[in-house]
């Protein structure tokens, strides 16, 4: 046989070999960002033009995210935000439209002590998405309620559905075992991480 057939051979040899390694690596890069942003993974990948773009997206938010300095509320502060939180509560029965107001406010104030920037809504959504994003979309949904309400265009239930959705924020923002769950897994993340470079 030729030495060009051997080359032509050789080189396609290596074009199938890193053609698997790429597709295990992407598959790899799905599964860990699927295992990440569950629901938030299929809603970004809904959106976005392809499954490429969304993933590319997904890691922008985590190295966005990991540039970013969110600590835990302290036992004073998260005690504090409880009560407050209550009253807001409490507030809903007599003025819906007001308590759905100041939850959005709270929660704001519970993300700003956290470290989490406040200039852009839908970029704070992208960012807390990253540590919460089995709870985001209830972020999104109770502040288009919050929208509608001002505007004049909702109605109660929409303001006690608007509650219920910030509600499961607060509470995960709030929450310090959810923080240290999301310690837990940015800490497996960055191990899988370190392990992948090694590999390579």
């Amino acid at each position: 046989m030729p030495v060009w057939a051997w080359v032509i051979i050789g080189v396609a040899v290596v074009a199938v070999v890193a053609g698997a390694l790429w597709a295990a690596m992407a598959k790899r890069r799905t599964e860990r960002l699927r295992g990440r942003f569950g629901p938030e993974y299929d809603r970004v990948t809904e959106t976005a033009e392809s499954r490429r773009e969304a993933e590319a997206e997904l890691a922008a938010r985590e190295q966005r995210r990991d540039s970013l300095d969110i600590r835990p509320l302290g036992p004073a502060a998260r005690e504090r935000y409880l009560m407050q939180w209550r009253d807001v509560q409490a507030r809903f029965v007599d003025d819906p439209a007001g308590a759905v107001a100041t939850a959005d406010t709270l929660i704001q104030a519970v993300m700003a002590e956290r470290g989490y920037p406040m200039e852009d809504w839908e970029q704070r959504a992208a960012d807390v998405s990253v540590d919460h994003p089995r709870v985001v979309e209830n972020y999104r949904e109770g502040h288009r309620l919050a929208q509608a309400s001002a505007a004049g265009d909702g109605s109660t239930e929409e303001l006690r559905q608007a509650m219920t959705h910030y509600r499961a924020l607060f509470e995960e923002l709030v929450d310090a075992d959810a923080d240290q769950a999301v310690a837990r897994e940015q800490a497996v993340d960055g191990d899988r991480s370190w392990t992948e470079e090694v590999r390579r």
